[in-house]
């Protein structure tokens, strides 16, 4: 059901507003992906914001709230790297309002809030006179159906938007089977985060293959969005030289989980882990705890259950106590307090435990996950079960799964 209209020609010059509440920069335009299939409405992939004077690209997932406020981010990190428009984006001001068609010419786009898959997207669009006084009020409503071709990125962008309705698994395997030059051109137009997804479901040997066609600085960008398991992996893969060379132009919040990753053999627990699972305090009520792991940001894995510490909760953390299921969270009252709804098995496991000792100890409890701990008794990630499965699962399994 879409939520309340929310009108580009108002939503423009508004504030970009972090986590914190506070401007960071003002919303310049909306970037869209043309219509897929035989009903799918435009979608809003991001915004262009003007911050410390230059246009920068904000992607749709990092923003919560668009509201006659401004647009309200998740945290308050940007990408200051200038904005370019890439095949298969069409803006919203910068290409369709102002362009004539059949029954006018468009005056504003009008989006709405979507909540499968979430987002935004185009649902109508005001239309007024051709004439040089015409006025943005005086305009009628029409679907945005009746704007022709007004958002057709031709060919290549017809192709990229339909790509971006694939699961990654299923991106992957059809760009696999496309020609080398297109499967890059193709690649290189998505968008870091849908980018950062399709190199995690690749081959080892195709993702180096294409993270080597980016920029430093492009591939830098796409590896702070993968998991920082898989980004690991990745980088492991990679001469030293061309190792070193990106962790450092990455974000030194973003490079150094992978430093600590990469001290791990690839084969073993620590090679494995997420260095950030849901950590939390005894003291965190059961509510709270529910809210983190309804992040809908993080992998299903990650979010089955939580890790309790004592403080700091960054890794490696203080002494581990144990951990808490999400079914087990949904059974206590929200008021109680996760260290007192502790599970014990499975245990923590070191970080030189090899991946096939750690999927029988996964498999052993049913477990979906297991805490990894150093000597001195401090969590410092966890194993997930869908990391060991592509470890354990034979070369190519994904090309005869079907996925």
């Amino acid at each position: 059901m879409a939520g309340p209209l929310i009108f580009v020609s108002r939503l423009v010059r508004l504030p970009l507003v972090g986590a914190d509440g506070i401007s960071i920069g003002r919303v310049e335009d909306v970037v869209l992906t043309p219509p897929s299939g035989v009903s799918g409405a435009p979608r809003v992939l991001g915004f262009v914001a003007s911050v410390q004077r230059r246009q920068i690209f904000v992607n749709a997932n990092r923003v919560r709230a668009v509201d006659a406020a401004g647009a309200h981010m998740r945290t308050g990190t940007v990408d200051l790297r200038r904005f370019e428009l890439r095949a298969g984006e069409v803006l919203a001001r910068g290409s369709v309002i102002d362009r004539r068609v059949d029954a006018g010419v468009v005056d504003d786009l009008a989006l709405a809030e979507v909540s499968e898959p979430k987002g935004w997207e185009v649902v109508s669009a005001s239309l007024g006179s051709a004439g040089l006084l015409r006025r943005r009020r005086a305009g009628r409503m029409v679907p945005w159906t009746e704007l022709g071709t007004l958002f057709d990125a031709g060919p290549m962008g017809r192709q990229v938007a339909a790509l971006r309705e694939l699961h990654p698994a299923e991106l992957a395997a059809r760009l696999v089977a496309l020609p080398a030059e297109r499967r890059r051109s193709l690649a290189v137009a998505l968008e870091d985060e849908r980018l950062a997804d399709l190199l995690e479901e690749l081959p080892e040997d195709e993702q180096v293959r294409l993270l080597a066609s980016l920029d430093l600085e492009r591939a830098a960008d796409v590896l702070e969005e993968m998991e920082a398991d898989d980004a690991a992996d990745l980088l492991a893969e990679l001469p030293v030289a061309e190792r070193d060379e990106l962790l450092a132009a990455m974000a030194p919040s973003e490079a150094r989980p992978l430093r600590r990753l990469l001290a791990y053999d690839g084969d073993t627990a620590g090679g494995l882990m997420t260095p950030d699972p849901v950590i939390l305090t005894g003291d965190t009520t059961v509510a709270e705890a529910l809210a983190r792991v309804r992040n809908r940001e993080l992998p299903m894995a990650v979010a089955a259950q939580v890790f309790v510490v004592e403080p700091p909760t960054a890794t490696p953390t203080g002494r581990y106590l144990g951990w808490v299921s999400f079914q087990r969270l949904l059974r206590e009252p929200p008021g109680g307090l996760v260290g007192e709804c502790l599970e014990g098995e499975p245990t923590a496991i070191r970080p030189d435990l090899t991946e096939l000792e750690v999927a029988g100890r996964l498999a052993a409890y049913d477990a979906i996950a297991v805490p990894v701990c150093d000597e001195a008794g401090r969590l410092v990630g966890a194993v997930t079960v869908d990391d060991v499965l592509d470890r354990v699962l034979p070369v190519g399994w994904r090309a005869r799964s079907g996925r």
